[in-house]
């Protein structure tokens, strides 16, 4: 599956929706993560 994290742009917000932890797991499962 591939997995895609949008990238949103808003004063003063620096969260991301995954962390790198995250994809790390992801990723070792077989999945692909793009990131914006």
């Amino acid at each position: 599956m591939i997995i895609g994290i949008p990238k949103e742009i808003k004063n003063n917000e620096n969260r991301v929706s995954l962390s790198p932890s995250g994809v790390h797991a992801l990723v070792e499962q077989g999945h692909t993560v793009i990131v914006e």
